[in-house]
């Protein structure tokens, strides 16, 4: 009998006896429910978490640190354009390289290196070479670890539980997040903000005996990139190539959902931190990390249960809920025009953030189960949304200018409703269910 028709719960075995209590024999399936030990689970979620945190010294503090060191705007502006540039390029390479890794954990680890060689590159010799051959590497080893991380987290507790584990990695990353912000907030405070990048690099080692800790024998290999088992594979002709793969129909319409998610969602938050600043020019900054923290704040508390819920309701609801509340913070955006009410809206984006921090790899999971290919259609799909995030700002940026940021919000909120309309019509589910 198929192996997937033997998992669904839906099916049923017309073998004699069907129905009847009694032991199954062991089969390849139970390769796919496998019990990790607490070590490996502890470690992977302070792997992410201490991850989040060197990732944090990347973001604005890098404009910060150039200014300081008298870099003119069309500098800073040339470098992060090659990082964007090198990260949207690299995202199916870096899942290619990690579906034919051996050991995701060596390659993880030789990411997290690279990045925190990177981040001492950016701390001791603030020139231009130099920084654009640090940022170039920090790009490209991140291209690695985003597939990576779902790799390892897939490896360890396998299909039928990986959507309560990604809700738990974005519960953690959250966190990280949270907590690096204000560390290196703090020192760049009151050190400097060169100081931030050693901060970086020292948090690299913790993250390294985080993964180190992970067991590498409960982390198989087949399940990292969505491969059944051998014998399994052979039984059930679950083999896929590559073009086979970028042929799936759920993966095109996820794949197109997420440029219009990202379309609309990328812009937003700069485009409200613009018209609070208009508003309210004393209290901007104070607003603005509020409308950061807001939606960390709620990722942390709501992804446990997006995960938990998207085994129990099925994938399409969670995603409809995630694209209404997009749709509707757009339109809200437009509407409201007291700063302080701004921040509450950002609830609405948290829940977004929520549902698509897990939603995405979940997914991407399902789609990609049996294939051997789970990480190049992680590639796949982080380059749908590296193009969806690199045209919304210009485009919102456009509209304002011409029509108003009213308008503008109008119309990202129209594009998020779009996405809702097309998850609604085409999107099939992709639950699996283990028994």
């Amino acid at each position: 009998m198929h192996l997937l028709h033997s998992l669904d719960p839906n099916s049923r075995d017309p073998s004699p006896g069907a129905g009847k209590a009694g032991p199954r024999p062991p089969g390849p399936e139970f390769r796919l429910l496998p019990t990790p030990s607490r070590q490996s689970l502890r470690g992977l979620d302070w792997f992410i978490f201490f991850l989040a945190d060197v990732q944090t010294g990347f973001g604005p503090f890098i404009a910060v640190y150039l200014t300081t060191q008298k870099w003119t705007q069309a500098q800073i502006g040339l470098v992060l354009s090659i990082g964007g540039i090198v990260g949207l390029i690299g995202q199916m390479p870096g899942g290619a390289i990690v579906d034919a890794a051996r050991s995701e954990r060596l390659v993880a680890g030789l990411a997290i290196a690279t990045i925190g060689f990177a981040a001492l590159g950016y701390a001791a010799w603030p020139i231009f070479p130099v920084v654009v051959i640090a940022a170039t590497l920090h790009a490209a080893a991140s291209c690695v670890l985003g597939p990576a991380i779902a790799a390892i987290s897939l490896g360890l507790v396998g299909p039928y539980a990986i959507g309560e584990r990604l809700g738990r990695n974005a519960r953690f990353a959250s966190l990280g997040n949270g907590v690096a912000a204000a560390v290196m907030g703090t020192a760049g405070y009151l050190v400097s903000s060169r100081s931030v990048f050693l901060v970086t690099f020292v948090l690299a080692i913790p993250t390294l005996l985080s993964l180190a800790s992970i067991r590498e024998n409960e982390v198989d290999v087949a399940r990292c990139h969505g491969a059944l088992p051998r014998e399994a594979e052979e039984a059930s002709g679950q083999a896929t190539s590559i073009v086979a793969l970028m042929r799936q129909r759920p993966l095109l319409i996820f794949a197109g959902s997420m440029v219009l998610l990202q379309l609309a969602n990328a812009a937003m938050l700069p485009l409200m931190a613009g018209v609070v600043t208009t508003r309210s020019s004393q209290w901007a900054p104070v607003l603005i990390a509020a409308c950061i923290i807001v939606p960390q704040a709620l990722v942390a508390l709501m992804s446990p249960t997006v995960g938990a819920k998207a085994q129990t309701w099925g994938r399409r609801p969670i995603l409809l809920i995630g694209f209404a509340a997009l749709t509707v913070r757009g339109l809200l955006f437009s509407l409201v025009h007291d700063p302080y009410l701004l921040v509450a809206v950002q609830v609405f984006d948290g829940i977004t953030a929520a549902v698509f921090a897990v939603m995405v790899p979940l997914i991407v999971a399902d789609v990609a189960f049996g294939t051997g290919h789970f990480n190049l259609a992680q590639g796949i799909v982080g380059t749908a949304v590296g193009i969806g995030a690199s045209l919304s700002t210009a485009l919102a940026g456009y509209i304002s200018d011409k029509l108003g940021s009213s308008v503008a919000f109008m119309t990202l909120s129209a594009i998020g409703a779009l996405g809702l309309v097309l998850i609604a019509l085409l999107m099939p589910e992709t639950r699996r269910r283990a028994y």
